[in-house]
């Protein structure tokens, strides 16, 4: 290696992409013109480009930012679609195409399927191979995937509304559609179940790659000491994605599902609008203008050469940190992993090694409570504190991202400032797994009471039964409990719907909707300053009592944040302790038992836990169990502490465990610090 530097052969055989030929010609050619009489260290550092074709504008992305702001941008909408369009889009799916809970789970179940099924063999593969291509893929695949999620909307034809649901109190003699029981049909449209599936594992495969070799590639591109930065980045940006799919997805659903709202046929058919439980929103349009941004980004990622600029000058002057218990001895032999028949081995090695698997234990503890979260917050704000679900959507957004973005990037920026070793790194997340737990307190007293709820928490001013939200003075009504559409009483009492608060009508007054006639409420309370109210019911949950909820959402951003502080961290630490070969394969495992323990049990566990605390079910016409309408607030409280108390104590635990078995080799603890020098180290 020419440039003042000592010859170093240790470091240009870690990873099995240096010293193999790339082509021959005057890209080998070393730094005086004339070839040098041995191997490269790194052959495939070359331009930016596609073959011949190099224009030197793309030169100056021909570095580890302009890889990175790929990244990102890869990063940004795998989120956008993944975890932010899938997601707020999926009950318009189970209404349009007459899916269930159970087959509208199966489709968000899909990505994290195929993602287990590849992350061994994709990461494992492309070790060894062209990372910036294998990007390339990803977003191939990607793009793909959101074309064919789009498909059913242009194959299913118009959609078509239906008569409307009343929801005023109707007399016994009239009859509408909804109030009867009717056997479930095996309806046609559930044929698109499987497009949706293909579309999600066509996902699952491109996301693959973009969290394994990608972040490998990021770490074999940058000094040691601001890897961990650019991985922050990296990894808020992905963050990044779900809000702005959300914030997307939440303005197209307000779009009529066919651009168009169809002109009334006959008198059976009434124009719908966003407040009429018909409306459906433009789900698709998120998915079909991702699709093309997506495919754009394949150009970048295939013209970037095998490995950037200055990677072998990079790679001779990092310091082995690999954990030494005698593993590495097989894998640094310069055929290992050079075939696929070394997979069992390698895995083996991997999952012997006890640092790597107490870090991957622990970051799946922290997991499974990041994504039950992610699924639960909203509706743990909207049932605590009295708000409605896109309200509380939009709080739990403003907590989840922004908090879990900076803890990410602070993480990086200290681990990075202050060029932590890997036991420094391990010890750091303890540190932050602990304020954290601390933290998770808010729980114990951020927590609201129920408000009076008729029929649930107290009886119809003295008839009827609790849980029963049947009583005389609705009785001839013919409600349904399939309806839930609350209202807020002058009386301060919350009713299911108008319907089981007895409303006969309802005007305009100002543009606000107001119901009267309502047999089932009582005379305002004296000293309320109900008394000169002109309505009965307004719509909506009556105003909470409960003030908690500023200090709730404070406590918990910053246990967000510090939850998050042990991310970048952990996948650094992973990166380190484990030989540089298998970096990427690191990254598979670890991705593989994140979600097999991690992101696909915590919405179960958390379902569970708050379907526990539910106090009232919908039960349907035909006596079938349906949705929870109204859960034990305290009791969900406490359900949702405990678990997320639980894992992280065992995040702790496995972060200790971390500690007490590194092992660093025995000759890095007498290396000096100083990145200039190039110094050899034999792995023993």
């Amino acid at each position: 290696m020419k440039g003042g530097g000592v010859e170093n052969p240790a470091f240009e055989t870690p990873s099995s992409d240096f010293g193999q030929p790339y082509h021959a010609g005057p890209a080998g050619a070393g730094a005086g013109g004339a070839a040098p009489a041995g191997p490269d260290p790194c052959p495939e550092e070359g331009p930016c480009g596609w073959g011949p074709c190099t224009p030197r504008v793309l030169q100056l992305c021909n570095n580890s930012e302009g890889y990175l702001a790929a990244y990102s941008l890869l990063a940004i909408f795998q989120g956008i679609v993944v975890n932010g369009l899938i997601n707020i889009s999926i009950s318009t799916i189970e209404k349009r195409y007459e899916l269930s809970s159970s087959l509208s789970g199966l489709i968000s179940a899909s990505y994290d399927i195929a993602f287990c099924l590849l992350s061994l063999f994709v990461s494992y593969i492309g070790e060894r191979g062209h990372k910036p291509r294998w990007l390339a893929f990803s977003a191939f695949m990607l793009g793909l995937g959101s074309l064919i999620f789009s498909l059913p909307h242009f194959s299913s034809g118009k959609y078509q509304y239906g008569s409307k649901i009343e929801e005023t109190c109707q007399t016994a003699e009239t009859t509408f559609a909804n109030a009867t029981c009717s056997a479930s049909t095996n309806s046609p449209l559930r044929k698109y179940l499987y497009v949706f599936i293909l579309g999600q594992l066509l996902l699952g495969v491109g996301g693959t790659p973009l969290y394994t070799l990608g972040t490998a590639f990021i770490d074999d591109s940058v000094p040691k000491h601001k890897s961990s930065l650019y991985i922050g980045v990296g990894h808020a940006m992905s963050l990044l994605g779900p809000a702005i799919g959300y914030v997307l997805g939440g303005q197209l659903l307000q779009i009529y599902i066919d651009i168009q709202i169809p002109k009334r046929q006959d008198r059976t058919y009434t124009k719908v609008d966003q407040d009429d439980p018909r409306w459906l929103g433009a789900w698709w349009i998120g998915f079909l203008a991702c699709f093309f941004a997506i495919w754009l980004l394949i150009i970048p990622f295939s013209c970037f050469p095998r490995h950037l600029p200055g990677t072998a000058k990079i790679q001779a002057e990092k310091i082995p940190e690999t954990h030494h218990d005698g593993g590495q001895v097989l894998v640094q032999t310069s055929n290992f992993g050079q075939s696929f028949k070394d997979f069992p081995m390698s895995l083996l090695i991997l999952l012997r090694n006890p640092v790597l698997m107490s870090l991957i234990v622990a970051s799946s503890s922290e997991a499974l409570v990041a994504t039950g979260f992610a699924t639960f917050l909203p509706k743990f704000i909207e049932n605590q504190f009295g708000k409605s679900a896109s309200f509380s959507a939009t709080l739990g957004g403003l907590v989840l991202i922004p908090g879990a973005a900076l803890g990410q990037v602070i993480s990086g920026f200290l681990v990075s400032k202050r060029k932590m070793d890997c036991r420094g790194i391990i010890k750091f997340t303890i540190s932050t797994s602990t304020v954290a737990l601390i933290l998770n307190s808010v729980f114990l007293f951020a927590k609201c009471g129920n408000e009076p709820f008729a029929g649930v928490s107290e009886t119809y001013n003295g008839t009827g039964t609790l849980y029963n939200l049947t009583a005389p003075c609705n009785a001839n009504c013919r409600c349904l409990r399939s309806l839930y559409y609350p209202v807020c009483g002058s009386d301060e009492v919350q009713y299911f719907s108008p319907c089981f608060a007895g409303c006969a009508s309802y005007l305009f007054n100002n543009m606000k909707k107001t119901y009267h006639n309502c047999s089932c409420i009582g005379k305002p309370k004296r000293g309320s300053g109900s008394e000169d109210v002109v309505y009965e019911a307004i719509p909506g949950k009556c105003p909470t009592q409960c003030n908690l909820l500023p200090v709730f959402l404070t406590f918990f951003f910053f246990a967000i944040v510090f939850t998050f502080m042990a991310t970048t961290p952990t996948t650094v630490a992973i990166l380190r302790c484990v030989p540089d070969k298998q970096r990427s394969f690191a990254l598979g495992v670890q991705l593989l038992f994140l979600r097999i323990l991690g992101t696909i049990p915590g919405p179960i566990l958390f379902g569970v836990a708050i379907d526990n605390s539910c106090t009232l079910w919908d039960i349907n016409e035909c006596e079938t169990k349906g949705v929870c309408w109204v859960y034990d607030n305290k009791r969900m409280a406490y359900l949702l502490m405990g678990i997320s108390a639980a894992c992280k104590i065992v995040t702790i635990i496995f972060v200790v465990m971390a500690v007490y078995f590194y092992k660093p080799p025995p000759l890095t603890r007498a290396l000096p610090q100083k990145a200039s020098e190039k110094i050899s180290v034999i792995h023993t």
